[in-house]
């Protein structure tokens, strides 16, 4: 048994290169099976984020990796110097501190834990998940918690969806005069659009593949809002100054020429872009354009590194805390890993019982007297059970005093001292 984890985040690869690699929600539940149906590993839990894709897993790293580049159809080489391999320990402590937001662009925010139990949920659908995994993960759950009830490292942290608002405002002095296009409705979405309609912006659009999902966003958000198809962005991208996006499309949904045409008819009014999805909805090509001001998720870092000294100190605790939890759950797969021997050794123990029992049983029916078949019984039946460690003992001599000291902490013996 082998605990891996591969995968790359935003501090080792760009956007350019996270977008190829990133599984779409969709998508997920065929990716982890045939992951596993293709017996590249035992089992396996896929994680995609906008910062991260990870693969955890019981089986060879190099399979992961190799399975990773098949299915994205890209060359291994290429993505190769962006991931990371993780075993054993290192894997498990990855997997505790990414939970408690230790390894997140937004030190201790709290979406990740979240996004960590769909990806297991999923597994679990799929059938991906067994008994390794499972501990690993329902230990990670308990461990985040305790790090965010134990310590403040999840305290004063800016969201995402904060930024992105901070960010508005440094072109727009005031959300309050402005149309605020959304393009999706998934959760990221409807984070940060609560945060901007807090705003009280003029006009919200939410524009989304299906309309009764951006008629629910629309009425949540209880201000000035309308609902949209995609299929409309062409004729209505002009009447917003901000548009966000984040939907699961593998292709970009907004592009260089839909935003050439919006920006004339704005007559060269600037309008702020972000684009959260990975992969990007919003053609990079974009911010080429005057008066576009197109930033991606990579670009809101600054901005949410705000308040990050305060949670470094205690992003210090919490760490201590994960290397204890660690700590345990080595000590619990160590006595898994003897739990074959166990089972073994006491159903030898039981062959031995039966074959006794059944040779008592024919000297009963035979009629000899029950005190002398007990006696036989007792006798045949301590033979057996010490036949084996008394022969290999016999073998080893004194040769071997780890044997012995093992031998005799078994059977809870007191060893002879020896004459000087």
């Amino acid at each position: 048994m082998q605990l891996t984890a591969v995968g790359l985040n935003h501090q080792t690869a760009p956007l350019s290169i996270r977008e190829k690699l990133a599984f779409t929600a969709d998508g997920l539940p065929n990716a982890v099976s045939a992951l596993v149906d293709g017996q590249n590993v035992q089992e396996a839990v896929i994680l995609s984020t906008c910062n991260r894709t990870e693969v955890y897993g019981v089986g060879d790293a190099e399979n992961i990796i190799k399975w990773l580049a098949d299915y994205h159809k890209l060359n291994i080489e290429e993505i190769r110097p962006y991931l990371y391999t993780l075993d054993s320990n290192d894997a498990v402590r990855h997997a505790f501190r990414v939970a408690c937001g230790l390894d997140s662009m937004v030190l201790g925010e709290p979406q990740i834990l979240g996004q960590i139990k769909d990806a297991v949920r999923v597994a679990q659908e799929q059938h991906t998940i067994d008994t390794w995994l499972n501990a690993l993960f329902q230990k990670t759950f308990s461990v985040a918690k305790e790090v965010r009830t134990g310590t403040a490292v999840g305290e004063n942290s800016v969201s995402m969806a904060a930024a992105s608002v901070k960010m508005a405002e440094q072109i727009f002095p005031s959300i309050a005069d402005l149309n605020v296009l959304f393009i999706g409705a998934g959760e990221m979405i409807e984070l940060v659009a609560t945060y901007f309609a807090a705003k009280n912006p003029r006009l919200i659009g939410v524009a989304n593949r299906t309309l009764p999902r951006a008629q629910e966003l629309c009425e949540k958000l209880g201000v000035n809002a309308e609902p949209h198809l995609l299929s409309e962005l062409p004729d209505i991208l002009y009447e917003y100054d901000v548009i966000v996006s984040s939907t699961a499309s593998q292709l970009p949904i907004v592009g260089k020429g839909m935003v050439e045409r919006a920006l004339k008819q704005r007559q060269n009014m600037p309008v702020f872009m972000l684009d959260l999805a990975v992969p990007r909805d919003i053609e990079a090509e974009v911010s080429q354009l005057n008066d576009a001001y197109l930033y991606s998720v990579d670009d809101i870092a600054n901005i949410v590194q705000s308040g990050q000294q305060a949670r470094k100190k205690a992003a210090l605790e919490a760490e201590t805390m994960v290397e204890q939890k660690v700590s345990e759950f080595a000590e619990w797969q160590r006595s898994r890993q003897s739990v074959p021997l166990i089972r073994a050794l006491r159903d030898e123990g039981e062959r031995a019982r039966r074959y006794v029992l059944e040779n008592a049983m024919k000297q009963l029916a035979k009629g000899a007297p029950p005190e002398e078949v007990l006696e036989r019984l007792s006798v045949q039946l301590t033979n057996k059970l010490l036949h084996s460690p008394t022969r290999t003992l016999n073998k080893a001599g004194a040769k071997s005093s780890e044997l012995v000291e093992a031998v005799a902490q078994i059977y809870a013996l007191e060893q002879p001292k020896q004459n000087k």
